[in-house]
């Protein structure tokens, strides 16, 4: 049997070419893989033809939408995952999903490389790469677009003359990536960082700016995991879907940033995640009710380092192993329920009550009945200024 090469298939314009691009270059058999994530736009049994109609000897799709809400989306939300505080990690977290099948998937058929259609310039090409070393390191990873110098120009020649059935025959003004957990937006004009976002660039989110109720809704968690909402129980996915309705109806979720590539250049990009946004704000304060103090300032920086590693695509990685094992010792006590008010784009926590929470009323209230004992602060601040005090004088002796 001839060689293959398993490529993650999206069923657009580059993984379309790149299946007959491969052929010539390597002389493999290419096996289109597409793994359903929640990026939606396109029935998933016409990106299988579609494979197969451009040159693929097989074509395989897998439903991994639960697997990617439940395994990679719970522990971006346990992480309070905010890459520079602000990018929920879209692409980021669907990327080693997307390597661990496309290495299982070549185990299986006993292929000897895998493939992606990223460019050279991007993050997505490390993050393939990186998971795939890292499960499989026995395979070889192909970029058609990156290695044979596939340009858009000649991806659309090369299927005008094979007569594939590309849809996407004309140069759209934006790249985007999108699933269930948000949507990338860039190139374009918007790649002059000066130029602001048009309403037409968003399909997850409404114009925050036009006059709209209120919407308000009640997260319950479960160690950390959204398990319903306003009473409703709900998967992980579910809770999702849901929030990316309901928040995004809102207009909440619109990120406009710029933001420093893993490859070294900086770049702008315009996300939508409602469901993102909406469900880490709560997930945050919930945190705060239940958390104790020492625990939750360490946790912070636990969370940027978390979120720098699954932006570098280093999810597999042994430091980030780590990481998620101390993040999932912290969330044992993190259930309860949080109120939430989405408006005019904003998500903004009202209300939060947990049988696990720290708040104590009687310690809390400056009203009668204060239980906290004010005598004691008076000696806790002399022993606790007692360092600074003493090295005040040292400096003032040294003037």
């Amino acid at each position: 049997m001839a060689e293959r090469v398993v490529l993650a298939y999206s069923g657009g314009l580059d993984t379309s070419v790149g299946i007959g691009w491969l052929k010539d270059a390597t002389g493999k058999e290419v096996v289109a893989l597409a793994v359903d994530v929640g990026q939606e736009g396109e029935d998933m049994d016409v990106i299988r033809q579609r494979a197969l109609d451009c040159g693929a000897v097989e074509s395989i799709v897998i439903d991994a939408k639960d697997e990617f809400a439940n395994d990679y989306i719970v522990p971006a939300l346990k992480a309070n995952a905010l890459y520079q505080k602000r990018y929920p990690l879209v692409s980021a977290i669907s990327r080693p999903l997307i390597a661990k099948h496309l290495a299982a998937t070549a185990r299986a058929l006993g292929a000897d490389s895998v493939a992606h259609g990223c460019t050279g310039k991007g993050n997505d090409q490390v993050r393939f790469e990186a998971a795939v070393t890292a499960l499989a390191p026995e395979l070889t990873s192909l970029a058609p677009v990156r290695d044979f110098a596939l340009t858009r120009d000649k991806a659309i020649e090369y299927a005008a003359v094979h007569n594939l059935p590309i849809a996407q025959s004309k140069k759209s003004p934006y790249s985007i990536d999108q699933n269930v957990w948000g949507r990338a937006v860039e190139t374009g004009f918007l790649e002059d960082p000066w130029n602001a976002p048009i309403e037409d660039l968003y399909t997850y989110t409404q114009d925050p700016s036009i006059p709209r109720e209120a919407t308000e809704i009640i997260i319950t968690f479960d160690q950390g995991v959204p398990v319903a909402v306003d009473g409703k129980p709900v998967t992980p996915l579910e809770a999702v879907v849901l929030l990316n309705k309901l928040a995004g109806d809102q207009g909440v979720g619109r990120i406009d940033i710029v933001e420093d590539r893993l490859v070294g250049i900086k770049s702008r990009e315009v996300y939508e995640s409602p469901a993102g946004i909406a469900l880490i704000t709560a997930h945050e304060e919930l945190e705060n009710v239940t958390v104790e103090r020492d625990v939750a300032r360490y946790k912070r920086g636990v969370e940027a380092k978390w979120s720098e590693l699954v932006y570098d695509g280093l999810w597999f990685s042994g430091l980030k192993k780590s990481l998620d094992a101390f993040i999932e010792d912290t969330q044992k006590y993190v259930s309860g329920d949080i109120r939430l008010k989405l408006h005019a784009g904003t998500a903004v926590v009202t209300g939060r009550q947990s049988k696990q929470s720290l708040y104590d009323f009687d310690l809390a209230t400056y009203d009668t009945g204060d239980s906290f004992d004010q005598s004691m602060a008076k000696g806790f601040i002399e022993l606790w200024s007692l360092p600074s005090k003493i090295a005040a004088r040292r400096d003032q002796a040294a003037k």
